[in-house]
């Protein structure tokens, strides 16, 4: 028998949980949460015991017993800058999981975790949460001092696809040069240089490509008149910029797939316009990553949902395909990803870092 791991992952509207026994997922699962269920919380943080609850309740109707598992991971929140790796939940990365800079349900996978992990008497684990910083220094500096540029990016699934990428020509992450495009409701590209993400775009609130929920970088003249405008409030700006931006502003969707399949192949030339000019986006925001990496790129590598969308795919190749072999790898499988970030804790293999 192998070591049995839980990995949780939290989303605004699921809960998604696996079961793994060492690399295989023996189990996977999905709690849908309604609009209606989720607003009788007025924070996140409310929704833990319940979520927790849930997930023991699924557990148990899948004849899992809590006490047969090595482990326990959750996926990581918006917690202070931290460097890229495995981090036991401690008692002063559940003060900031609580206490986070910004809502979000990945807030409570990590505190989901270690509740479950108490129970069956082992230690809980994040990875690799979307705050892990490794920009160099120069990637800090915006033209005004008081918007320093900051590092949120999808890195759980960005570091796991760059190694598996390693493992799959036989070298290791750590000597390889890569430009990761995580594709998804936002969109991160970013520069592994050498096992470090040295710069990439702030996927969350408004920097880099347009993305299907997020509006990306935008003419900051036009914003600061939006702004002032007396049109809008505070949070509808921010609802503008992730969350009701990219193609959900353009076309009124985010479903790339259903863009591409229903109205694109229903001959509209608009829902192709604006479909083009996202991918236009992300292959600039490669092109600027060949320019940090100054040219020495082993790959381009194509990941996260809309990865499966070859017209997005077609694009990004045209423009990008000179600088390096460009490699898909659509989806992003971040159970997996947390699972085997766990099993390298308990294998020896990894050293879980302490969070300070």
């Amino acid at each position: 028998m192998g070591f049995k791991i839980l990995a949780i992952n939290p989303g605004s509207t699921s809960t998604k949980i696996a079961i793994f026994e060492d690399e295989k997922a023996i189990l996977t699962h999905t709690l849908r949460h309604s609009a209606e269920e989720i607003a009788r919380f007025p924070h996140i943080i409310d929704q833990l015991e319940w979520r927790k609850e849930m997930i023991l309740d699924a557990l148990k109707s899948k004849n899992i017993d809590v006490k047969s598992l090595a482990a326990v991971i959750g996926r990581g929140g918006l917690v202070k800058p931290i460097e890229s790796g495995v981090y036991e939940v401690n008692e002063a990365l559940k003060n900031d999981l609580t206490h986070a800079q910004r809502e979000h349900a990945s807030n409570i996978g990590g505190l989901i975790a270690e509740q479950i992990a108490r129970e069956a008497g082992v230690k809980a684990y994040i990875a690799d949460p979307v705050v892990v910083d490794e920009l160099q220094d120069v990637a800090r500096i915006s033209g005004l001092p008081e918007c320093p540029r900051i590092s949120i990016f999808h890195a759980l699934n960005q570091k796991a696809i760059a190694r598996r990428h390693a493992a799959k020509i036989g070298k290791r992450y750590e000597d390889l040069n890569l430009i990761v495009a995580h594709m998804g409701g936002g969109i991160s590209v970013s520069a592994h240089c050498k096992g470090r993400v040295i710069d990439t775009n702030n996927a969350l609130d408004g920097d880099g490509p347009f993305a299907p929920e997020r509006a990306g970088t935008v003419p900051a003249g036009s914003l600061v008149s939006l702004c002032f405008s007396g049109k809008y409030t505070q949070p509808q700006i921010v609802k503008m910029l992730a969350g009701k931006g990219g193609l959900v502003a353009h076309l009124g969707k985010n479903s790339v797939q259903e863009i591409c399949e229903k109205d694109i192949a229903g001959g509209d030339k608009h829902s192709k316009e604006v479909l083009d000019a996202m991918s236009y986006t992300i292959s600039k925001a490669i092109g600027a990553m060949a320019v940090v990496l100054k040219g020495q790129v082993d790959a381009i590598l194509l990941t996260g949902g809309v990865a499966y969308n070859e017209p997005v795919n077609e694009v990004i190749r045209e423009h990008c395909s000179f600088l390096a072999p460009i490699v898909i790898y659509p989806g992003e499988d971040e159970m997996e990803a947390l699972a085997l970030n766990a099993l390298g804790v308990l294998k020896g293999e990894m050293t879980p870092k302490v969070y300070a």
